[in-house]
């Protein structure tokens, strides 16, 4: 074996002291690993932005339990120095060495040439192309986190094995914020936030992927759509409705059936017709395009929908309110000249911006994504895809937004301009999206009359601000620790009476909230106010409302908010004044 000299630690970039460091920290797991389990069959083990994993075949499930002991080996190899040595050997020869290996044995197929490479590090020798640091040694601060299953290269008809994960950073301090930031994500969690707070529930009864809405929830839904509506109504859109339902042949038609097919429910057959569930709206739409006769003088056309998708996705892949089988899209599209596709991206990028700084959600970029042209995936149209990419490219820059390119994310019909935001935690989520298309409507039939009296097809750009309601709420369940602003809560103010002989007046506040157009909950339970005051908080209502006698009498409220802090007591009017200027405002509350 010969030792590898690489270039000290200290003279490279720190991304490439930690992917050397991270890829290091995945052998010494699979040391350990195999040192427990002598027949495990390993998989790969590469860095990953937060730390490494590593894919094993084993005779049992791993436990926490394990992960300890892991972590013990792996440090004692740490402790002991070994360098770790390169080395290369024929193909025959490596498969000799993995002979007990199968997933080994596949790699070396698929490598190309006729020698590869070998890493050893005390008594472990794997098969890996490299780099790593010059001994164990140098692996810093790192912490074993989880177990998840995986499919071998990620295909579900290949064996499943056990994922380690772990995380590795220079420093100590680094390793513990990280620790940190996992922590809150998870004391932020939207599923468990959504159970506490009483807004969705999922059921087996129903199904994976099928969320289902409690009361306060769909108050959520109901006012984030409504705002959406409102915003884009102002803009100059029109909403419609175009059902669950389709025939198969319209999505043979638009391309979704090639294209999209294994993401669709299976279809339902009547006769010599097939129907499915709808995956998309831009078809219907453009049938409703096609329903009436337009002329150039009538575009843009601008059609909005709030309409239940559904997806058959995998259920590996479900994920709470952010991967789900049912969603519901504040979908857009918009029909108008290839002139207008600029003004019309500006529009749209104008309700992006509002409602996504509304939401808090302003650390955001834009992903040009466009067409891998090698790729099979895309309609072949290659004139009318170099017309969408070059409109969109124009529009952004026109409209000054910094963009990355990035080729092989495109739909399979059109170039997309799409926001990445980052919430509280720094975390990046693809929101809204706006595409353009050249090839739909002309492979539906869709035309205007233009100035010259001739047929025209019209271009159209697809958009959406959301994306998904479930998925945004989810989003933002986790962006705001639960903590809805007072426009969006679902109850804005609990109104807790001190004794029984208050519930009268505790009723009339709430009233008098309720005829303002607020959401307002009385709590008349038999329970100690600061119980009732502390369960409030819990729930992160914005306000609680406190009544007494001198309350009662003087027609005022004691008001506290969310956070503890105590207002005092105001007149009830005043009270009703503030928090309808809070909720139209759409501003945030402590």
């Amino acid at each position: 074996m010969a030792i590898q000299h690489p270039e000290p630690l200290d003279q490279m970039s720190k991304e490439d002291r930690l992917y050397r460091m991270r890829h290091s920290a995945a052998h010494i797991m699979a040391e350990a690993v195999v040192e427990i389990f002598p027949d495990a069959r390993v998989g790969i083990g590469p860095p990953i932005e937060t730390g490494f994993y590593y894919d094993f075949d084993l005779p049992r499930s791993l436990t926490p339990e394990d992960l300890e002991r892991i972590e013990t080996l792996m440090r004692r190899s740490i402790a002991a120095n070994h360098p770790f040595e390169r080395s290369e050997a024929s193909k025959d020869e490596a498969r000799a060495i993995f002979a007990e290996q199968p997933y080994k044995l596949e790699i070396i197929d698929g490598i190309a040439g006729d020698t590869v490479s070998l890493y050893r590090q005390g008594p472990f020798l794997d098969l890996c192309e490299g780099p790593h640091v010059g001994s164990t040694a140098q692996v810093p601060p790192f912490k074993l986190m989880s177990i998840a299953g995986a499919y071998w290269r990620g295909d579900e008809h290949q064996p499943m094995l056990q994922r380690v994960y772990g995380a590795l950073f220079e420093t100590q301090e680094e390793l513990d914020q990280h620790l940190e930031m996992i922590e809150e994500a998870r004391r932020r969690d939207h599923r468990r936030l959504g159970r506490e707070l009483g807004l969705f529930a999922f059921s087996e009864d129903v199904g994976s992927g099928l969320p289902l809405f409690l009361p306060k929830g769909e108050m959520l839904r109901h006012i984030m759509e409504s705002y959406v509506r409102e915003v884009q109504t102002r803009y100059g859109y029109q909403h419609v409705w175009t059902g669950n339902v389709v025939k198969a042949e319209l999505f043979i038609k638009s391309g979704h059936w090639e294209h999209f097919r294994e993401a669709m429910f299976p279809p339902m057959v009547d006769g010599d017709e097939m129907f499915c569930l709808k995956p998309m709206n831009c078809p219907s739409h453009m049938i409703l395009f096609k329903a009436q006769l337009h002329s150039y003088r009538e575009l843009p056309l601008r059609y909005a929908e709030f309409a239940p998708l559904y997806r058959y996705e995998k259920s590996g892949e479900l994920s709470g309110l952010t991967r789900v089988r049912v969603l519901t899209q504040d979908d857009a599209h918009i029909f108008c000249t290839e002139e207008q596709v600029q003004s019309e991206f500006a529009r749209a990028l104008a309700i992006v911006r509002e409602v996504l700084n509304t939401y808090g959600m302003t650390g955001y970029y834009v992903r040009l994504s466009l067409r891998d042209p090698e790729s099979a995936y895309y309609v072949q149209d290659d004139a009318r895809w170099q017309l969408a990419e070059q409109a969109l490219q124009a529009a952004l820059d026109a409209a000054g937004v910094e963009y990355t390119p990035e080729r092989g994310e495109a739909a399979f019909y059109g170039p997309k301009a799409d926001f990445i935001a980052r919430d509280a935690l720094g975390r990046e989520w693809q929101l809204s999206t706006i595409q353009v298309d050249f090839i739909q409507p002309a492979r539906l039939g869709c035309e205007y009359i233009g100035e010259d009296g001739q047929a025209h097809t019209p271009v159209m750009l697809h958009r959406a601000v959301m994306g998904a309601t479930e998925r945004f709420l989810g989003v933002l369940i986790e962006h705001l620790a639960g903590a809805f602003p007072t426009w969006l809560a679902p109850v804005q103010a609990v109104v807790i009476p001190i004794a029984d002989r208050h519930r009268e007046y505790a009723q009339r506040v709430a009233d008098a909230l309720t005829a303002a157009g607020l959401r307002p909950e009385v709590d008349g339970r038999t329970e100690r106010m600061n119980l009732k005051i502390r369960q409030a908080q819990l729930q992160k209502t914005p306000y609680m409302l406190v009544v007494g006698d001198r309350e009662a009498e003087s027609e005022m409220v004691s008001v506290r908010v969310r956070t503890g802090e105590n207002l005092g007591a105001m007149p009830l009017q005043q009270l009703v004044d503030r928090l309808v200027a809070e909720a139209r405002s759409r501003e945030r509350v402590p």
